[in-house]
C-alpha cells in the first residue's frame, strides 16, 4: 500500500508539473467519456432496460395483418378481442385500449383533460396496483352499467388535493356522470403515453358487435413458457371462429372479410412503446463511440510526446535496475488517474446534459421519465474509463517502457535527429484521427443534406403561414345524435364568430388536419371499374372536411371544385379526392370529375366534384395517402343512415396565430356558441410541421456536434505533429537556412507532411464512410447514402482546414533565426 501511494504521489507531482498537458487531456476525456454516458443512458434507459411492468417480457402488442389490402399492421377489433378472450390458450389474459379525450365541466370553466379507454383487464394485465379506491371490474365494463372513471395520481393532487373522499364522487365527463372508483399508482405512466389524467372502460356491447372496426391496440400476457410462434398458431384458429361469431357490418360481405386475409401479427410489447427510434439511436451511440477513439488517439498523442520528453529518465532508471514491470506500471498508474479523473468530470458533465435532454422533452424519444445515471450507465462509464486508459497508454508503453538504455541516453544530443520511427506512431494515430472525424463528418453531411431535402419537400399546405387549430366535439348528451344537422350548424356559427376575430383570413373546420396524427381508413369501391374475381378494393385514407377547408390549409384545388354549404345540408351525394387517387383510378384529376365512389354496398354512389393537391399527411418524410374527403355530414354513408362529425379540428388563418391573447379571444367567440365544451390542443400548424422533423433535427444536431468534436481533436492533432516536428527540427531548419534554403521551400516541406496524413487519413475514412452507411440509410430522406457531394464536401473540409492547422506551426519554422537554430539542442 505505501509503495501505491508513494507512486501516485510521484504521478500527481508529474502531472502538477504540467497543468496545461494535464486540463487539455482531462477535459478531452471528460468531453469523450461524458458524451458517451448519456447517449448509453439513452440507449440502456429506451433500448435495453426492461418495461417497468411484472415479468414484462411476456407482454406482447396484439396486431394483425391484412396482406390482401395490402395493411402491413392492424389494430385489434372488438370482434377478435372477445373470441381470444374466451377461447385463446395462451394467454393469461388479454386487453384493448385507445386514446381519448374528455371535457370534463364538473365546476368551473370546462376543461379539455386526455384519457383512455380500456376494457377491464388491461391495468391487471401490467401489475397496476391503485393507490386509492379500486382497478374496474367486468362489470364496469359491461353496456348499460354505471359510467365509472380511475384519475391519475397527478390530476387527484391537483384537483382533489389527495383527498380520500375523491373515491366516490363523481365527474361530469362528455355531459354524463362518472363516478370515481380508483386514483392510480404515483409515477405509473401507461405505455408510451406521455399524460393520461382520466381512465374509463370501453363497455363495448357483445351483442351488437359485428366484423370490422380494427380501431383500437391490443395488449397480451404469454402464459409461462409460451413462445410468440405458439401464441400466433393459436390466434390464427380462432380468426375463422371469430368470422362466424359476429355478422358484417351493413352493406359489406363475408368474402370480403376473407380476402383480407387477416393473419395475427404479435410481438413485444416493448417494441410498440420503443417504436422504430431504435435505429436513431444506435447510430448515434456508434457516433459518440467514435468521438472517444478519436478523443483516446488524441490523448494517446499527447501521452507519447510526454512520455518522448522523459526518454533519458525512463533509460536511466532502466539502466539503474527499474524493469520494464516498473516503468510500465508507472505509466499505467498515469492512464488510469488520467482517465478516471476525466471520468468523474465526464459524469457530472453527463448528468447536467441528462437532465437538459429530459427537460427539452424531444419529440419522438420514448419513455424519457426511465432517463438517467443508473447502475448499468456508471458500470458503462467505469468500463470505458478502463478503456480509455488502456487505449492511451498502449502505444506509450511499448514504445517506451522498455526504453533502449544506450540510445536514449545518448538521445537528444546536437548530432541526433528524430528518427522515422519515433513520428510514425504518432502520425498513425493523426491518421486515425482524421479518419474518423471524416467518418462523423460525413454522418453529418448526409443528415444536413436530408434536413435540406426535407424543407424543399412540398407538404401539400402552407405550414408556414400562421394556422391556429383547435379540437371542438359536442357529446350526444347535449345535442342528439337524431339531431345531427345541429352540431353542424353550431359548428358553421362558430366558424362565422372565429372569421369575424380581428386579423383571420380563413377558417375552416374538419376531421383532422395534417400531421395532427388522426386518421381513418376504409375500403373504396368505384362504380366504373369492376373488380376483378378475388381482388379487393383499395384502402384509402378518409377526411370529413367543412367548405372552405383547402383554402384554409392552403391546399390547392387542381380540378373541380370544393364543396359548398348546400352540399353540406342537402347531404348531396357528393366527394372530393387527392390527385394520388384520381391518377391511380383514371391516369388524370380532369378524369376524375363526375367518376363515382362508394364505401359499403348499399351506400350512395358519389359523385367526385373536386381533386385536391397531394398532403403529406403523416410527416414531411412520409408519402402522401391516397385521401378521400367527404362532407361533415352525409346521408347513407358506411351502412348508416346519418353520419355526423362531431369531433372536430377548427383551423383559422392568421399572422397572430400563436399568441396567447388571440387563443383567448378564439375562446370567447367559440364560447359565445356554446360554453359548456373546452378548446382542446390548441397548436398551431408550424409547431406541428417543426415537430414532424423533430426526430431528423434532433439527430442532426448530436451528428453534427460529434462530427464537429471529432473534427476538432482531429485537427489539433495534425497541428500538435507538425509543431511537434517543428520543434525537434530546430536545428536542421536553420542549417537549411545558412545553406540558402528559402521560406517558401521550408514552409511546403512542413505543410506536404501534414497533408499526406491528412489525405491518408482522409482515404481510410471514406473506406470505413463506405462500410458503415447501411447504418444510416433508414434515417435519410431523398439522400443516397453514397451521395458523391457529401463526401467531396466532407473531405474538401476535412483536407482545408488541415492545411490550415499545418501552415501555422509552417510559417513558424520559416521564421526560425539560423543562428539561434544553430544554438539549438
Amino acid at each position: 500500500m505505501a509503495l501505491v501511494l508513494s507512486q501516485l504521489r510521484q504521478v500527481l507531482r508529474r502531472l502538477g508539473r504540467a497543468p496545461m498537458f494535464t486540463a487539455i487531456t482531462l477535459l478531452t476525456l471528460a468531453i469523450g467519456i461524458g458524451a458517451n454516458t448519456v447517449v448509453f443512458s439513452v440507449v440502456e434507459s429506451v433500448l435495453l432496460k426492461p418495461l417497468p411492468y411484472p415479468e414484462a417480457g411476456r407482454l406482447i402488442g396484439v396486431w394483425y395483418t391484412a396482406p390482401g389490402i395490402g395493411i402491413k399492421d392492424l389494430n385489434i377489433a372488438p370482434s377478435h378481442y372477445f373470441i381470444n378472450r374466451d377461447q385463446s390458450t395462451t394467454f393469461e389474459d388479454i386487453g384493448m385500449y385507445s386514446g381519448d379525450g374528455f371535457n370534463v365541466t364538473s365546476s368551473g370553466q370546462p376543461e379539455h383533460l386526455t384519457g383512455l379507454d380500456v376494457t377491464d383487464g388491461t391495468l391487471p394485465l401490467l401489475g397496476v396496483k391503485p393507490a386509492a379506491g379500486r382497478l374496474f371490474t367486468q362489470r364496469d365494463d359491461q353496456p348499460n352499467t354505471p359510467k365509472t372513471v380511475m384519475l391519475s395520481y397527478a390530476y387527484w393532487q391537483k384537483h382533489f388535493g389527495g383527498a380520500a373522499s375523491a373515491v366516490g364522487s363523481t365527474l361530469n365527463m362528455d355531459g354524463e356522470a362518472h363516478q370515481v372508483i380508483g386514483v392510480l399508482p404515483r409515477g405509473f405512466q401507461f405505455l408510451n403515453y406521455d399524460k393520461v389524467d382520466l381512465i374509463v372502460p370501453f363497455q363495448f356491447d357483445r351483442s351488437k358487435t359485428h366484423l370490422g372496426n380494427y380501431s383500437q391496440m391490443g395488449i397480451a400476457r404469454l402464459k409461462p413458457g409460451v413462445t410468440l410462434q405458439q401464441a400466433s398458431a393459436d390466434l390464427t384458429r380462432l380468426i375463422p371462429i371469430t368470422f362466424r361469431s359476429f355478422p358484417v357490418p351493413d352493406g359489406f360481405s363475408m368474402k370480403l372479410f376473407e380476402q383480407t386475409r387477416i393473419a395475427p401479427s404479435l410481438r413485444p410489447l416493448k417494441q410498440d412503446v420503443v417504436g422504430d427510434v431504435g435505429n436513431v439511436l444506435w447510430v448515434l451511440m456508434g457516433s459518440i463511440a467514435l468521438v472517444l477513439l478519436v478523443a483516446c488517439a488524441n490523448v494517446a498523442n499527447l501521452v507519447l510526446v510526454r512520455v518522448e520528453g522523459r526518454r533519458q529518465e525512463l533509460a536511466v532508471r532502466s539502466a539503474l535496475g527499474a524493469g520494464w514491470g516498473r516503468i510500465a506500471t508507472d505509466l499505467i498508474a498515469e492512464s488510469l488517474l488520467l482517465a478516471g479523473a476525466g471520468s468523474l468530470i465526464g459524469l457530472a458533465l453527463a448528468y447536467g446534459a441528462l437532465r437538459a435532454l429530459v427537460a427539452a422533452a424531444p419529440d419522438g424519444l420514448p419513455r424519457l421519465h426511465e432517463i438517467g445515471i443508473d447502475a448499468n450507465t456508471l458500470l458503462f462509464t467505469a468500463g470505458i474509463t478502463l478503456l480509455t486508459a488502456v487505449l492511451i497508454v498502449l502505444v506509450p508503453l511499448f514504445k517506451h517502457a522498455a526504453a533502449r538504455s544506450t540510445a536514449d541516453l545518448r538521445g537528444g544530443g546536437r548530432t541526433l535527429s528524430q528518427s522515422r520511427e519515433r513520428h510514425r506512431a504518432r502520425k498513425t494515430l493523426v491518421v486515425v484521427q482524421v479518419a474518423l472525424a471524416l467518418v462523423l463528418l460525413i454522418c453529418s453531411g448526409l443528415m444536413v443534406r436530408t434536413f435540406l431535402a426535407l424543407t424543399h419537400v412540398d407538404p401539400g399546405f402552407n405550414a408556414k403561414a400562421g394556422l391556429q387549430s383547435f379540437r371542438f366535439y359536442v357529446s350526444e348528451s347535449q345535442i342528439p345524435e337524431a339531431q345531427g344537422e345541429r352540431v353542424i350548424r353550431q359548428y358553421e356559427e362558430i366558424l362565422h364568430r372565429l372569421a369575424a376575430l380581428p386579423g383571420v383570413s380563413a377558417v375552416s373546420f374538419s376531421s383532422s388536419i395534417p400531421l395532427a396524427g388522426y386518421s381513418s381508413n376504409d375500403v373504396v369501391y368505384t362504380q366504373d371499374q369492376a373488380l376483378s374475381e378475388g381482388k379487393m378494393p383499395a384502402v384509402r385514407r378518409f377526411k370529413n372536411v367543412s367548405p372552405g377547408y383547402f383554402a384554409t390549409l392552403g391546399t390547392r384545388v387542381i380540378a373541380g371544385r370544393d364543396f359548398s354549404w348546400t352540399d353540406t345540408y342537402q347531404k348531396l351525394p357528393v366527394a372530393v379526392v387527392s390527385e394520388s387517387f384520381a391518377r391511380e383510378n383514371w391516369g388524370s384529376a380532369q378524369a376524375a370529375l363526375g367518376k363515382k365512389i362508394r364505401v359499403a354496398t348499399i351506400d350512395d354512389w358519389r359523385e367526385i366534384v373536386g381533386v385536391a393537391q397531394d398532403v403529406r399527411e403523416d410527416g414531411i418524410s412520409q408519402p402522401s395517402p391516397a385521401t378521400i374527403y367527404w362532407p361533415v355530414l352525409m346521408a347513407n354513408f358506411e351502412g348508416q343512415k346519418q353520419q355526423v362529425s362531431r369531433g372536430v379540428t377548427f383551423s383559422i388563418r392568421s399572422e397572430r396565430a400563436g399568441s396567447q391573447e388571440f387563443l383567448r379571444e378564439i375562446e370567447r367567440a367559440a364560447w359565445s356558441v356554446n360554453g359548456t365544451v373546452p378548446l382542446a390542443n390548441p397548436r398551431t400548424l408550424a409547431e406541428m410541421y417543426t415537430r414532424s422533423m423533430a426526430r431528423t433535427s434532433f439527430t442532426l444536431v448530436l451528428l453534427s456536434a460529434a462530427g464537429a468534436m471529432a473534427l476538432l481533436l482531429g485537427i489539433i492533432g495534425i497541428y500538435g505533429v507538425i509543431s511537434y516536428a517543428v520543434a525537434q527540427r530546430t536545428r536542421e531548419i536553420g542549417i537549411r537556412m545558412a545553406l540558402g534554403a528559402q521560406r517558401e521551400a521550408l514552409t511546403g516541406l512542413f505543410v506536404r507532411q501534414g497533408l499526406i496524413l491528412a489525405v491518408i487519413g482522409a482515404g481510410v475514412g471514406i473506406g470505413v464512410a463506405f462500410a458503415s452507411m447501411r447504418f444510416l440509410r433508414a434515417l435519410l430522406f431523398q439522400v443516397s447514402p453514397m451521395d458523391p457531394w457529401t463526401y467531396a464536401a466532407a473531405t474538401a473540409i476535412v483536407v482545408a482546414i488541415a492545411w490550415l492547422a499545418c501552415a501555422i506551426p509552417a510559417r513558424r519554422a520559416a521564421t526560425v533565426n539560423p543562428v539561434n537554430a544553430l544554438r539549438a539542442e
